[in-house]
């Protein structure tokens, strides 16, 4: 168990996992405050929580020294891939926690889908840009999501739907593919090199 600890703890893990907390409480507390057409139903606040937690989670995923993270005797590639499915499952189950406190209707698959393709966002970011900028990849992503479902009426065709995957429906098949594609690539690619040096 003292293992475990230390790892969370080199990861960021409490502190992290406190920005995820506090975002989530705050984006809702903001939406009951605001009311009008950004209500607590809006996907975009639950998908606004759900990608500043991909970002908190991200400052996680290297440690203090990547040379060190390279060369020590773990098998890093199965605690790699756990890592980043992990902090996946946390952000989902806070937006739930959250939804469900304030007396509104859940979605465990809307908070699926989210959850393990913005973490797939941003360890493919970590892979790609390094930790310090891995956020990048799933901000951008979203920034595109929602000018697009602002300035394009709700599109059925399938590019716009891979663009604002974030913003759809759970049952919606692109959105969902989508989603599986980022979280199968970057948990493999994060998982087999690590984060950039």
């Amino acid at each position: 168990m003292r293992g475990l600890t230390l790892y969370a703890r080199s990861r960021h893990a409490p502190a992290s996992l406190a920005v995820v907390l506090i975002s989530a409480a705050t984006v809702w507390a903001l939406a009951r405050i605001g009311g009008g057409g950004g209500g607590t139903g809006d996907p975009r606040l639950s998908t606004l929580v759900l990608a500043a937690g991909a970002t908190a989670f991200s400052a996680g995923l290297g440690g203090q020294d990547t040379a060190l993270d390279r060369t020590a005797a773990i098998r890093w590639i199965p605690r790699r891939a756990a890592h980043v499915l992990l902090c996946g499952a946390l952000i989902g189950s806070v937006l739930l926690a959250v939804q469900t406190l304030s007396g509104q209707s859940a979605s465990p698959a809307f908070a699926v889908r989210n959850s393990a393709g913005l973490m797939g966002l941003v360890a493919i970011g970590a892979a790609w840009c390094g930790v310090r900028y891995a956020w990048i990849p799933a901000f951008a992503w979203l920034s595109v999501s929602l000018a697009v479902s602002v300035a394009v009426p709700p599109a059925t065709d399938t590019a716009t739907q891979v663009l604002t995957w974030m913003l759809l429906p759970p049952d919606t098949a692109p959105g969902m593919w989508t989603a599986v594609v980022l979280t199968v690539v970057g948990v493999g690619v994060y998982a087999v090199r690590g984060p950039k040096r």
